[in-house]
């Protein structure tokens, strides 16, 4: 009997593997992705190496947008050593108001998604001031074609 039990239970298997199978051909259910494709389709969508400037300007344009003031910024091109990504680490002395900041942030990490913050230094020279001194250090990832 347990050979038996196994024999229907691989057939019931096998029925549901086809049924999957006809609702992927048929475009009903999502295909399965297999992490390599996944990872390949993320590279895709970063910016390639040549586009870093107009990465760059973009987030200058976003600081204007806001009457930020970003003042001359410190600029390293090198290469992660476990993704082999290109990366871009700028580092930007930053002066404006909160508001104005907390957009600023807002928008770049919306509109520039191949940008990780990894440092964000605020303050106040006196508790009255509105405006705020301070840099933000962060990582442009770009792929390498």
């Amino acid at each position: 009997m347990p050979d038996w039990q196994s024999l229907q239970g691989l057939s019931q298997q096998t029925r549901e593997a086809r049924e999957y199978l006809a609702k992927v051909e048929d475009g009903t259910v999502a295909a399965p992705v297999v992490p390599q494709r996944q990872l390949d389709d993320f590279r895709s969508k970063l910016p390639s190496q040549p586009q870093a400037t107009i990465a760059i300007d973009k987030i200058y344009a976003l600081a204007a947008q806001e009457r930020i003031t970003l003042s001359r910024g410190e600029y390293s091109l090198g290469i992660d050593p476990k993704t082999h990504l290109a990366r871009y680490q700028i580092l930007l002395p930053v002066r404006g108001s909160y508001p104005q900041l907390r957009r600023f942030m807002h928008a770049l990490l919306a509109q520039l998604p191949a940008v990780v913050v990894e440092d964000l230094e605020l303050q106040r020279k006196k508790i009255a001031d509105t405006d705020l001194s301070g840099r933000i250090r962060m990582t442009l990832y770009l792929s390498r074609s």
